[in-house]
């Protein structure tokens, strides 16, 4: 039980991953702010933490939005008095996102970058302050092995993100703060599977990965919980690959 007396946000947490990780912090204590743009999917989500034993709330966040992550990070923070662990899950998917960049709509373009990129920013600017006055912290933030294969707007917003782990970590480390990332390959989520038909799967598990099988949230969820626990505590400014060995075959 790791993160009992903890106090973890998780954005885009009410379903597919965000929800995975939310599900596996509340496993060892950590109460939980469920923090989405789905209202009504993250109070789904907070009731189903708190039915099956542990103690969460649902705040309304759109991490494009600065005044609304600040709002959604107040409120959290009131609520339990303290934060300890931010994870930057909320994200928009590849999906929909994957023409040549110079071929990508601008407004295409503005929307991932507002929310991938800027997201982040926006959810450690408004994190860095409770977290500062609880002690310290972590935050975690969510790229992906896109980032590693420089295609499309997605890959170029998840290699930011990974510049973005680098540059908070120097920047809040005075605070007690650690920053860290995850960058899965490819998960096995309903979202995910909706989008991704099953012959496309086959050979991306046989061509692709070392380990073939599908990415499971669990998998993503056991890697944020290890960074953001104590065992981690000399670990900051890096990105975990969490791909099966995908990355070996890019």
């Amino acid at each position: 039980m790791r993160f009992v007396g903890k106090v973890a946000l998780v954005t885009g947490g009410a379903r597919g991953i965000g929800l995975g990780i939310a599900q596996r912090l509340a496993s060892e204590g950590a109460a939980i702010t469920i923090a989405d743009i789905d209202v009504e999917a993250g109070a789904r989500a907070a009731r189903n933490l708190n039915d099956e034993g542990a103690t969460a709330i649902a705040v309304a966040c759109d991490v494009a939005d600065p005044s609304s992550t600040d709002a959604a990070v107040r409120k959290a923070a009131a609520e339990w008095g303290r934060l300890d662990v931010l994870v930057a899950n909320a994200g928009l998917h590849v999906q929909g996102y994957t023409k040549p960049a110079c071929e990508l709509p601008w407004e295409d373009w503005r929307r991932m970058l507002d929310v991938n990129v800027l997201g982040v920013v926006n959810s450690a600017r408004a994190g860095r302050g409770p977290m500062a006055r609880s002690g310290g912290g972590v935050i975690v933030t969510i790229a992906s092995m896109a980032a590693y294969k420089g295609e499309n707007a997605y890959g170029v917003s998840k290699l930011a993100v990974n510049g973005l782990t680098v540059a908070l970590a120097k920047e809040l480390a005075a605070e007690g703060i650690r920053v860290c990332g995850v960058a899965p390959g490819l998960i096995g989520s309903e979202e995910i599977m909706a989008r991704f038909p099953a012959h496309r799967r086959e050979q991306y598990i046989n061509h692709t990965q070392l380990i073939r099988r599908l990415g499971k949230e669990e998998d993503i969820a056991n890697a944020v919980a290890y960074l953001a626990s104590d065992e981690a505590s000399f670990v900051t400014a890096e990105t975990l690959l969490v791909t099966g060995g995908a990355f070996c075959r890019i």
